[in-house]
């Protein structure tokens, strides 16, 4: 039965790939996603596909992986020490994609399916996921709707998702060093595992199928705004908390580099360009101390 659960997952997770590559592809107009496909020596593999240079995107990647192995990583069972000893299958879909217009925002989606499995015991299996916005030069009318689609994916499956992995995502996707949000939020889940596994499986499903619908009206509006050299330096400058984010706090790619995955599909999340200036601070009343003063405090967008 749990083998079933994996084959579902897989096929569902493949089919979301080629359907986000295609959409995005068609909103570049001019670049197409080249694939990567590659093998993992302790077991599994994945297709990383990446696209550059585009009309919109600077550079993003949308990668699927199933891996498997003997032991659990580090970074996998910091939470849940019963499942130390464990072997595992992960399975998942992650992208992040770097618009080159700062008036566009950077963007990340992630869903993914774990087993974990010892002999003698019953198999353990959750679902984790979410998508996160971050914009450089926001509009708000994006922002509220950006939310109004994660809460209409959700609400289908339950209406007590949205507030519950709202509120997960602000407190994830949060600069401790810097004391700061990464974005205007999204949802995200992790440990999904307390109801049945269809109902379960649906709600990865209705986060993966939300996705274009959610970006791709925010990329069609913004992408032709015209921008100034510096509003381009601000956003690498912006970039630079994305990297950090990734390095310092990101358990997915923890994860990927200590189960020994593939460094480039790994870091593909990473920006083409960011820059760093020392103890920088955005003009008072200027765009860029908006977005630190009121796009980056958590708040009920939905409200406005």
């Amino acid at each position: 039965m749990h083998s079933d659960y994996l084959k579902q997952v897989k096929s569902y997770l493949l089919s979301l790939q080629d359907d986000i590559c295609q959409q995005l592809t068609r909103a570049d107009g001019q670049q197409s996603f080249q694939e990567d496909s590659w093998d993992r020596p302790g077991g599994g593999g994945g297709r990383s596909r990446i696209i550059k240079n585009g009309a919109v995107f600077e550079q993003g990647g949308v990668g699927f992986s199933h891996v498997y192995g003997e032991k659990m990583p580090a970074s996998a069972t910091a939470h849940r020490p019963e499942l130390e000893g464990r072997d595992f299958n992960a399975c998942g879909v992650s992208l992040v994609m770097h618009p080159e217009n700062p008036m566009v925002p950077t963007v990340h989606m992630n869903v993914r399916f774990f087993i974990a499995q010892k002999e003698g015991e019953e198999p353990v299996w959750w679902f984790g996921g979410g998508f996160d916005l971050t914009p450089f030069y926001p509009f708000e009318e994006d922002v509220i709707e950006w939310h109004q689609q994660a809460k209409n994916a959700l609400d289908r499956v339950d209406e007590k998702f949205y507030p519950e992995y709202k509120a997960w995502c602000d407190d994830y996707f949060f600069l401790k060093h810097r004391d700061e949000a990464r974005g205007v939020g999204g949802i995200f889940f992790d440990d999904l595992n307390d109801r049945s596994f269809d109902e379960c499986f649906a709600v990865i499903k209705a986060v993966g199928d939300a996705f274009t619908k959610a970006y791709l009206p925010i990329v069609e509006r913004r992408k032709n705004l015209a921008y100034s050299q510096q509003q381009r330096d601000f956003q690498l400058y912006r970039r630079g908390r994305y990297v950090e984010f990734n390095l310092v706090w990101d358990r997915g790619t923890l994860f990927g580099l200590q189960t020994g995955g593939r460094t480039e599909s790994i870091l593909m999340s990473m920006p083409p360009l960011a820059r760093w200036e020392y103890d920088w601070h955005p003009q008072p009343g200027s765009a860029e101390e908006q977005l630190t003063t009121y796009y980056l405090k958590p708040q009920n967008w939905l409200a406005k």
